[in-house]
């Protein structure tokens, strides 16, 4: 039969790897993994008679016709006059560096061509951020690398450098985006997180055709220190008294201070709600519907103790809901430092924002809600509220919100006798 998508996309995965061949150009197919991957391929033999399999990319990266014209060019030029066009590819692509791989593969990710989750473009700070771990931890040590010769003993003894620190920096540099500065740390929690971005890249090599297997399959990685930090009643509110302090003090910028009481009332990720804007508040609905979060579109409810504080907020021209300063077409861009302030204020060592969303969490458990309506109102991924709901959400998870929001804002405020 002749190849086509829909004959492609209909192929189910066996036990085993299996091969359809096409009927009309000899020596192209596509193999289909056990995992569900397919890949294009193109079998011809050299001058001498040596049997070549010259892979012609990933289907999703390659449309089955760009596969075909691909097959056809190779047939028709180079083998026709006697080439070896496989190893001409393979003389060629071993002789990368990782550095020159990593320069290939963020060019391709900046075009939209590396596709992250939920099979959509792996988004610009995904890139920014990847690209400062990269160069932080893998260029340094095996940049010079062939790629054909990483091996998984070198990628093992490369977690090892990273867990004990060999690449880390005490000064900070410039990450840049609008929050400035970030600090090159080690440990297991960076080595572990280093591996599973540069195992990412290997995997497009192999995609690419640039090595046949991925060296960091199977690669133990340490296990980074869970958060499980989350804020007593006690804390919440010290963290009030200090924001209500902060406040009072003569120049102080309200977005800080309102930014933190969102977070914690909502459970939202920080960058989350740095650029909030107003087109994604829906107060009638008791929603928020962020266009773009870490999972992607997501839905999120709002408690009645969110929705009045979004009420005290100063309106302004601007789409942002917590704008800059002195310009309203921007996001308040101030939040790391602030934050930092003002925990310090509250006695709070080692609270970031994050802990906010745990301690967000930790109430709804406390208050009996089950893991997966905890997880529907903080947006994880697999919670099932996605773009598909931006108009409504379930009654019974926004009381939930009500509930949590709620007692969240009974912690911060203190009785009326003090």
């Amino acid at each position: 039969m002749k190849l086509t998508k829909s004959v492609v996309d209909a192929a189910e995965p066996r036990d085993k790897q299996f091969t359809i061949w096409d009927d009309q150009l000899r020596g192209f197919g596509i193999y289909v993994q056990p995992t569900g991957g397919r890949s294009y391929f193109l079998d011809y033999r050299t001058e001498d008679g040596k049997r070549r399999r010259m892979v012609l990319g990933r289907h999703g990266d390659v449309t089955c016709e760009q596969a075909r014209r691909k097959a056809l060019e190779v047939i028709g030029g180079a083998v026709l006059k006697g080439e070896d066009p496989l190893q001409d590819r393979r003389t060629r692509r071993s002789s990368l560096t990782v550095a020159e791989l990593c320069e290939n593969y963020f060019e391709a990710a900046d075009k939209g061509l590396v596709i992250g989750r939920a099979g959509r473009p792996k988004k610009a700070s995904t890139i920014v951020m990847d690209r400062l771990i990269i160069g932080a931890h893998v260029l340094p040590l095996l940049g010079r690398t062939l790629v054909v010769d990483v091996t998984k003993t070198d990628l093992q003894k490369f977690v090892t450098s990273v867990t004990s620190g060999k690449t880390a920096k005490t000064k900070a540099e410039k990450s840049g985006n609008l929050r400035g500065r970030i600090r090159r740390s080690g440990g297991p929690g960076a080595a572990s997180r280093v591996m599973q971005t540069f195992g990412s890249i290997l995997g497009w090599a192999v995609s690419q055709g640039i090595i046949e297997s991925n060296p960091a399959i199977g690669i133990k990685k340490p296990a980074g220190k869970k958060r499980e930090r989350r804020l007593t009643p006690e804390e919440f509110k010290a963290f009030a008294e200090a924001l209500n302090t902060a406040a009072k003090e003569p120049g102080q910028s309200w977005q800080p201070i309102a930014e933190l009481r969102f977070l914690a009332l909502t459970g939202c990720r920080l960058g989350e709600v740095e650029k909030l804007k107003w087109s994604e508040v829906d107060i009638g609905a008791s929603i928020i519907h962020l266009s773009d979060s870490k999972t992607g579109a997501s839905v999120r409810p709002l408690g009645k103790a969110a929705r009045e504080l979004i009420g005290t907020f100063p309106k302004t021209n601007g789409e942002f809901v917590f704008p800059a300063a002195r310009l309203d077409d921007r996001p308040f861009a101030g939040m790391k430092r602030a934050y930092r302030k003002l925990f310090s204020a509250a006695g709070l060592d080692g609270v970031t924002p994050h802990v906010l969303r745990h301690s967000f969490a930790s109430v709804g458990a406390d208050l009996g809600f089950t893991d997966s309506t905890i997880g529907a109102m903080l947006g994880h991924a697999g919670s099932g509220v996605t773009s598909r709901y931006v108009h409504r959400l379930d009654s019974v998870l926004i009381s939930a919100a009500d509930k949590v929001a709620g007692e969240i804002s009974r912690q911060m405020t203190p009785p009326a006798d003090e």
